[in-house]
């Protein structure tokens, strides 16, 4: 389903296949995608009209979380795996307006998400916007790659978004999670969002039938206590895992909230 899949991906470009990442950019109303991927989408959007409401409220979701790290949280690294292709208010641009000497790595290995990601992810002089090409089922090769950038003995802000979704395994999802942050030092962050099936279950898995037959990485939804697992080990940052538009909804909009089939949580490493 999700854009981010940093999951081992073709060598080259295919417009004739849907992608997940170019149907996920349509869905938000950004220009990077083919008529494939408008198709695809647009048969998935007639099974499942939610699913524009859940990738809004996901990236609103990444915003506020990052926003609450770079700031109440005090986090300057983050490590985004699975980043997709590029829209408004990627990760970098986030914290960086919070803490301009912010370091973000992003990994994918998406070869149309390495060409955007090169030309547009410019961040600020005084921080450090670096993109890796690895794949999440890979957690030591991407730590190997991410230590160029940031330095794991200080906290890292881990970004998982609708990535650990594209592992068939839930158990192989948690040994992926648990490995990164085994890596990462007391008081990192890791946020989690992944689709779920509790608000309109059989809407959802029959789109989501659709979608893993068009030829797009695979998705697998999970329920919330499978994402709650995720922060084993961890302090869950209030409200828990809540449904992303749930999630420290901005005042202005929490009259307007309601649950979708996304849920997310933030968790704090003691």
């Amino acid at each position: 389903m999700p854009q981010e899949s940093a999951l081992r991906a073709p060598t080259q470009i295919d417009s004739s296949v849907a992608h997940s990442a170019r149907i996920w950019n349509y869905w938000l109303g950004g220009e990077e995608n083919y008529a494939v991927d408008r198709e695809i989408g647009d048969q998935f959007v007639d099974i499942f009209p939610d699913i524009v409401d859940i990738a809004r409220s996901s990236r609103a979701f990444l915003s506020r979380a990052v926003r609450y790290m770079a700031g109440e949280g005090g986090i300057r690294q983050f490590l985004d795996i699975g980043t997709g292709l590029p829209t408004a208010d990627n990760t970098h641009q986030i914290a960086q307006r919070v803490a301009p000497d912010a370091r973000i790595v992003y990994v994918d290995n998406d070869p149309m998400v390495l060409t955007h990601a090169r030309a547009l992810m410019i961040g600020t002089a005084e921080g450090v916007t670096e993109y890796v090409d690895s794949d999440v089922r890979d957690p030591d090769a991407v730590l190997e790659a991410a230590r160029a950038t940031l330095d794991l003995d200080k906290p890292v802000g881990l970004m998982l978004m609708n990535i650990l979704g594209h592992l068939p395994d839930i158990d192989e999802g948690r040994a992926v999670t648990r490995r990164l942050l085994a890596a990462l030092p007391s008081g990192s962050y890791l946020a989690v969002a992944d689709g779920t099936n509790v608000i309109r279950g059989p809407e959802f898995e029959k789109a989501i039938a659709l979608w893993n037959e068009a030829g797009s990485a695979p998705y697998v939804l999970r329920s919330p206590e499978q994402i709650a697992s995720y922060l084993d080990g961890l302090e869950p940052v209030e409200p828990g895992v809540v449904s992303c538009p749930l999630w420290r909804p901005e005042s202005s909009i929490a009259a307007g909230d309601r649950e979708v089939d996304e849920f997310c949580a933030v968790g704090r490493k003691p």
